[in-house]
């Protein structure tokens, strides 16, 4: 009786390479595209704009640094929060629950 063959080290490392390809094309690259258009984003953002923060706060850019973002949330209030927090613009949230609805 012969014993079994031991797989040399490319048949053992062909699953790996398998499983990272795998992650790559189906979380890690996505989230790198998401990632990039969303800093993309954050610095066309300019006074005037309708914007959402990650908390859901909805408000007008009413001042910006490199770092924050004043937002007025009603008449004459105001806060601060950092330019990373904003989500998204409130116009694209407006037409895509239109889009929904109708």
């Amino acid at each position: 009786m012969q014993p079994a063959a031991q797989p040399n080290f490319m048949e053992m490392m062909l699953p790996f390479v398998v499983i990272f390809a795998v992650f790559y094309f189906l979380i890690i690259r996505p989230q790198g595209k998401k990632q990039k258009e969303h800093q993309g984003f954050l610095t066309q953002l300019k006074r005037g704009d309708e914007v959402v923060t990650s908390s859901g706060i909805l408000g007008t850019i009413d001042g910006l640094t490199d770092l924050y973002v004043t937002l007025e949330i009603a008449t004459n209030v105001k806060i601060k929060v950092l330019r990373a927090q904003i989500a998204a613009s409130a116009k694209n949230l407006n037409s895509n629950t239109t889009e929904k609805k109708g």
